[in-house]
């Protein structure tokens, strides 16, 4: 291949049908970034597995299309190609350390993901158009679910060694003959993820000038966010510091504060969420809240829904109505997802086969109605089994009640569960044995639970024991602290009448 006066090229070896050819022009482009192409031979593709084909496809693919994609953004695209990768490995089964170790092994094959997302899309950018977070994962999705298909097991292997793919066939020898010889793979730059990383902390670097910061840092300081919570928001997703201000980052803020949200909670909502910036309002968030409208959410609660959750309005629209039509299958009732779903957003983040369904089989064991928990305490099902809900049923069986009981606690305070052992229950249990109540008075009133220990528990039991009279439990901490007071004088009174004397 032919190289123009003034530029040098390197090429590596897909695999024996395809070549990259990166071309950085030095003399007669001076102010052009580098282009990356993607091209290959004309040949006849040896297999009809997806990957194949898609490769075939792109005789002529540019990551850049006909036009020049600016560095910023091709950089953010694959920062989000990496998280959606990342997410698709981890639900595949492996662990955060171990899809990172992959992700940090996947540069070329980032850059093939990249390549596809600029195939299926070319029109947006033949217009100048940026995809949101929504459209890059829709598209890289359903490709990595192909290539899992046609792999299994090896897809870690197709990532990590891309383009060396693994073979199942033999390659044709007038494949092997249109091969081009590669130049070492270790030749070309070592761009690292973490290298990545620390390109996008500079952009926001406290050393940089004021001034010089990209103008969504600058407007998001004037917003109220510390720099230093900008740097951490891009630690986590570089992306972020190549966002730009009037395309994404103040559309989202402006939109939100006309929800209700508090000027002081926009900080808090994009450190959670920094990808709510990347999705078109227009496309994907505005459909997004008319769709779980839709389903019951309460709109006039949008401001608190999102602060509670700002990753709802991220989900897939299969993703929310697979927790959904759970909950539907569970018994609740069309106003009763509504309200979960307001009070307790987060649920969408819960897998219904890893933690919804086991959660709501193990409390059918028990024999409590599952349809009641999760309206009254869905966070409940987000919970380990073995780490959480079996240490809670142990820890009142032992104690000498029995299930019966903890099925009438749970039924009367569904957080019951939510409640942790050495951090609760178990201060609160030694010190209610000091209080001269039968045990059974907890089944009557587990809300004692709820209640501080030091700021409302002690205090309230001291002053019962200081007016010597007794009192039902839920009277010594359900009652606001005037109709405390007024229940003890009255019970007090009572005494007196009686002739009798306080202990």
């Amino acid at each position: 291949m032919a190289a123009s006066p003034g530029s040098c090229q390197r090429v590596i070896s897909i695999n024996s049908q395809m070549a990259v050819v990166m071309t950085r022009h030095i003399g007669h482009l001076p102010h052009s970034p580098s282009t990356l192409f993607l091209t290959s031979p004309p040949y006849s593709p040896p297999t009809s597995s997806p990957f194949r084909h898609e490769v075939a496809g792109s005789r002529t693919v540019t990551i850049l299309s006909k036009r020049t994609v600016p560095l910023a953004l091709l950089a953010a695209e694959k920062e989000e190609a990496k998280a959606v990768l990342t997410l698709f490995l981890k639900k595949q089964g492996l662990s955060s350390a171990a899809a990172a170790r992959t992700i940090n092994k996947s540069d070329l094959f980032i850059d093939h993901l990249v390549s596809t997302l600029h195939s299926i899309h070319k029109a947006r950018y033949l217009v100048g158009r940026e995809l949101t977070t929504l459209e890059i994962r829709d598209a890289i999705i359903p490709y990595l679910e192909s290539l899992l298909q046609e792999h299994g097991l090896a897809l870690v292997d197709v990532v990590e060694k891309f383009p060396n793919m693994p073979v199942k066939e033999k390659l044709t020898p007038h494949v092997v003959t249109r091969a081009i010889v590669p130049l070492a793979v270790k030749e070309l730059p070592d761009i690292t993820v973490e290298a990545k990383k620390l390109k996008a902390m500079a952009r926001v670097s406290g050393s940089v000038p004021l001034e010089e910061l990209p103008q969504h840092v600058k407007y998001l300081i004037e917003l109220g966010m510390d720099l230093e919570k900008i740097q951490q928001v891009t630690r986590k997703f570089p992306a972020f510091a190549y966002y730009s201000l009037e395309g994404k980052v103040k559309p989202v803020v402006e939109f939100l504060l006309d929800l209700g949200v508090p000027k002081s909670e926009i900080p808090i909502i994009l450190r959670k969420r920094p990808q709510l910036c990347g999705i078109s309002l227009s496309e994907n968030l505005i459909p997004t809240m008319k769709f779980l409208e839709g389903l019951g959410l309460d709109k006039s609660k949008w401001a608190k829904v999102i602060y509670r959750f700002p990753p709802l309005l991220t989900y897939s629209r299969h993703k929310l109505m697979s927790t959904v039509d759970f909950l539907y299958e569970m018994g609740l009732t069309a106003e009763d997802v509504g309200k979960v779903l307001t009070r307790c957003p987060n649920i969408i983040s819960y897998s219904v086969e890893d933690n919804l369904r086991p959660t709501a089989e193990y409390f059918s064991l028990l024999g409590l109605n599952v349809a009641i928990l999760l309206h009254r305490s869905p966070q409940s099902f987000g919970l380990s089994i073995e780490g959480n809900l079996k240490p809670v049923t142990d820890f009142f069986l032992q104690r000498g009640y029995t299930l019966e009981d903890l099925r009438l606690m749970t039924q009367r305070y569904g957080t019951l569960y939510t409640f942790s052992l050495e951090e609760n229950l178990i201060p609160k249990w030694e010190f209610f044995l000091t209080m001269d109540y039968p045990k059974t008075e907890l089944v009557k009133f587990p809300q004692f639970f709820g209640y501080s220990l030091k700021q409302r528990i002690k205090p309230r039991v001291a002053l019962v024991r200081e007016y010597g009279v007794r009192l039902l439990l839920n009277q010594v901490l359900s009652l606001s602290d005037t109709e405390f007071e007024k229940a003890l004088k009255r019970k007090l009174k009572k005494l007196g009448a009686n002739g009798c004397v306080a202990q």
